[in-house]
């Protein structure tokens, strides 16, 4: 038997509030599974299993906020037979401990999700219902439903994947408010409600917390590179050209898979620092900064990119960023980058020097494209030039290594079939 703890989900992250379980006591289980999902100060997150075995006993309820590391179930090793339940005379047997429970709720026993009792002879067996397929409610939506008093069941999602918007919660509480009564009588009063968080202000908490303590503890260094893409870009538009409008692929698939394919030459650009040591990554998994709409970033990884051909990372990279902004990523994705992209080419910046997200220890920043005068050969002409940064730990590299990082993305870039 083994417990099922709570990852964590980014060097930012502490607690969790969880939110809904995807499996029941009995369900057999695989690596990679999603079983739960999870809400943190940034996204709510679906939580994977790393190890097969038989749900024995969920040992926590949706709407409490756990600690990272805390155990969330018990777990049956493939083959494993439940604990026998030794029988205990009635007036000799302790209390059961509760499970514990979100505020206000009716404690579940913890034997709930020990074997069960045998039926009594002729008595009719008790059959739960199917769980109903789930729906795509994000954060703010639930958040905003508990603070107006509306029932997400009456709710139609209008947002990614049919899910639930805070729009969709404020046009069902309007709507709701139109239909009234005028002179219905007032419902009784209520217990006064808690102040709703402000979910943008614990977003900005955890990301200044987290850029705080790289500031801190990783040792920065900073270094640019001036890099022409008329080769890329000319390259793009013919490969584009070919291909449908919805499968056409953007320059910034090309800069992302330029990243991944660069750390094979320079490894120590990709990994992790833990326990006071440089574990390089056997797989680059490049995470993507992506602007939420509420306010905010977030950076989740797409996994093994120096593998994917083009139109895999293009695919990829569109699907992520749609999940990140609709609240609906998996554990995986948020705990393990093993190198950060962030580019701020949409916003006309022309270069950005980033802070390292921990353990990694790497952040390549792309601003945008502008056209320049460029030396080629012994002529001068106008070139698409971006500037791409790196913002590197020096406890793991140095300022050599880290400019034949650049130069390595530059030089792959030059040669866009190659990627």
């Amino acid at each position: 038997m083994f417990e099922f703890t709570l990852p964590s989900l980014g060097a930012d992250m502490d607690e969790g509030t969880l939110t809904e379980w995807r499996v029941a006591p009995g369900d057999t289980v695989e690596r990679g599974q999603v079983i739960a999902s999870v809400d943190t100060a940034k996204a709510e997150v679906e939580v994977e299993i790393w190890r097969d075995g038989v749900v024995h006993r969920l040992l926590a309820q949706p709407g409490i906020t756990l600690p990272v590391g805390a155990a969330m179930a018990t777990m049956l090793e493939p083959g494993e037979d439940a604990p026998a339940v030794e029988e205990i005379p009635v007036s000799e047997a302790p209390a059961a401990a509760p499970v514990p429970t979100a505020a206000g709720a009716a404690p579940v026993p913890a034997a709930a999700g020990a074997a069960p009792v045998p039926a009594a002879a002729g008595a009719t067996p008790v059959t739960e219902p199917a769980p109903a397929a789930r729906r795509r409610i994000s954060p703010a939506a639930r958040r905003q439903a508990r603070a107006l008093g509306v029932d997400l069941d009456t709710v139609t999602g209008t947002g990614p994947w049919e899910s639930v918007t805070i729009e969709d919660v404020d046009r069902a509480a309007a709507a709701r408010t139109a239909v009234a009564p005028a002179a219905a009588a007032p419902p009784p009063a209520a217990a006064p409600a808690k102040t709703p968080v402000d979910k943008a202000a614990e977003m900005r908490r955890a990301i200044a917390s987290a850029m705080g303590r790289s500031k801190r503890e990783i040792p920065h260094y900073y270094l640019s590179e001036q890099i022409p893409l008329t080769r890329a870009l000319d390259w793009l538009t013919e490969y584009n050209a070919q291909r449908p409008v919805t499968e056409r692929v953007l320059l910034a698939a090309l800069l992302i898979k330029a990243v991944a394919l660069a750390t094979r030459r320079c490894p120590e650009m990709s990994g992790f620092w833990t326990d006071g040591e440089f574990h390089p990554a056997p797989a680059t998994h490049v995470g993507v900064a992506v602007s939420l709409r509420q306010g905010g970033l977030i950076a989740p990884a797409i996994h093994d990119v120096a593998d994917l051909a083009l139109p895999e990372l293009m695919a990829a990279l569109a699907d992520l960023v749609k999940r990140a902004r609709a609240g609906s990523l998996r554990s995986s994705e948020m705990s393990d980058p093993t190198v950060t992209v962030t580019n701020l080419g949409e916003e006309s910046v022309e270069s950005v020097y980033g802070v390292i997200y921990p353990p990694q220890v790497a952040l390549v920043g792309f601003g945008k494209p502008t056209r320049r005068p460029w030396v080629d050969g012994d002529t001068v002409r106008p070139a698409p030039v971006v500037t791409a940064t790196l913002a590197a730990d020096h406890r793991v590299s140095d300022g050599r290594r880290g400019a034949l990082f650049l130069t390595e993305i530059a030089e792959l870039l030059q040669h866009p079939e190659r990627l």
